[in-house]
């Protein structure tokens, strides 16, 4: 059993076409990195180049299954920023973020603020974009109040049970066998914010409350347009056009439901999903509630030092914008990652908090909708922009 004050102590094809698209991407990537190390500059357009290889996945033979039906919640009107106007904001960090943005094949959200509030740069800011495990930190969040409130001991002891997996990644499905696995809240809040664990999660979700008490939490804390799904088992199985079943969470036997569906079905759950995502939010709206956090506006301190430690800590998403953020500046973050079909993925992110070393902070969102941009391009996006935030403060 992993320990909690250990936790708490850590604190702490063609040859020809590939070469006009590197000459490309060099002349842009060149220009928006004017000042960064020759070394980050040359990772980026070679990631690019090889991504133009990436192989898209194979598509299973359709069979004809009824389609489940699966209704999202009441759509919420995309919000515009009322405050930080991009004219107010750096010019030239303003500029970069939107050639950036403009040259992304596929449809992105970002939104970047300075947490003294004088300035926010957003594109598509207020729209509405699958959040995927980005939604875990909305059930941190509502876990430590319920610890800040007394309700939760992250001490208390609980055992997993194979009644309690879920689906996709869940790392900790090894250790559950049929006695079941005894841990500790607080080591399944640590494997749901540093390894992105399905089971952890939603086992802390019904903790903290359920949905209901996530959205209340939301709401309560004025976070804005940020939407909570109704679980992960039931958030995928929506998604891929299936209604969940607890054998899904055995094996791969959700990924074997899902190939029997046809084509038209499993396409049409996507869009549906994508067009108005029920566990969507607003890049700008999660700009905000970080460096919320970060303030320490929503949690109490020793709470704010955990969630935000844990997250410094995470294990995923190393090539997304922490690739981008340069040796000496602290960052802590979330990523999420949806399911893809027949090469387009729904909901490729990462949010997080940079901190230069003199201690000034800002808050970032990369939320990709959709693209069916091979990954090293989504990840080199995400790590351009991290980049140009430390570029501009260095000035």
């Amino acid at each position: 059993m992993e320990s909690f004050a250990a936790k708490r102590l850590s604190h702490s094809i063609s040859a020809p076409r590939l070469k006009s698209e590197f000459e490309a991407q060099k002349g842009l990537f060149v220009t928006v990195f004017k000042g960064l190390s020759l070394r980050l500059v040359s990772t980026l357009m070679v990631a690019n180049l090889v991504s133009a290889c990436v192989p898209g996945p194979e598509v299973r033979q359709p069979v004809q299954v009824r389609p489940p039906v699966f209704v999202p919640e009441k759509p919420v009107r995309p919000v515009q920023p009322t405050i930080n106007r991009h004219d107010v904001a750096p010019a030239a960090l303003a500029q970069t973020i939107r050639s950036l943005w403009i040259n992304f094949n596929g449809k992105v959200g970002i939104a970047v603020a300075r947490m003294d509030g004088s300035w926010m740069i957003e594109h598509r800011g207020g729209e509405m974009m699958p959040q995927q495990s980005v939604s875990k930190f909305w059930v941190a969040l509502t876990l430590l109040d319920g610890v800040d409130a007394g309700r939760i001991n992250l001490n208390e002891s609980v055992t997993v049970k194979k009644s309690d997996l879920t689906v996709f990644h869940q790392p900790i499905a090894a250790l559950v066998d049929d006695d079941g696995y005894q841990t500790t809240l607080a080591s399944l809040l640590n494997r749901a914010m540093t390894q992105s664990d399905n089971t952890a999660n939603d086992f802390l979700l019904r903790r903290a409350g359920g949905p209901d008490a996530v959205r209340a939490f939301i709401s309560a804390n004025g976070l804005g347009a940020i939407r909570f799904g109704p679980g992960e088992k039931y958030l995928q199985a929506g998604t891929a056009g299936l209604t969940w079943k607890s054998d899904y969470s055995v094996g791969r036997a959700f990924q074997a439901a899902r190939a029997k569906l046809t084509l038209e079905e499993r396409q049409a759950a996507f869009e549906r999903y994508l067009a108005d995502p029920v566990d969507g939010a607003a890049p700008v709206a999660v700009v905000r509630a970080l460096l919320k956090l970060k303030r320490g506006d929503l949690l109490r301190p020793e709470s704010t030092r955990l969630l935000l430690s844990l997250m410094a800590n995470s294990a995923t998403g190393k090539s997304r914008l922490r690739g981008g953020v340069p040796l000496g500046w602290g960052f802590a973050h979330k990523t999420g990652t949806g399911q893809d079909l027949n090469g387009t993925t729904a909901g490729y992110n990462d949010i997080g908090i940079m901190t230069a070393p003199d201690g000034t902070v800002y808050g970032v969102a990369v939320m990709i909708s959709r693209s069916a941009q091979p990954i090293p391009s989504r990840q080199m996006l995400m790590q351009s922009v991290a980049a140009a935030i430390a570029a501009h403060h260095q000035k």
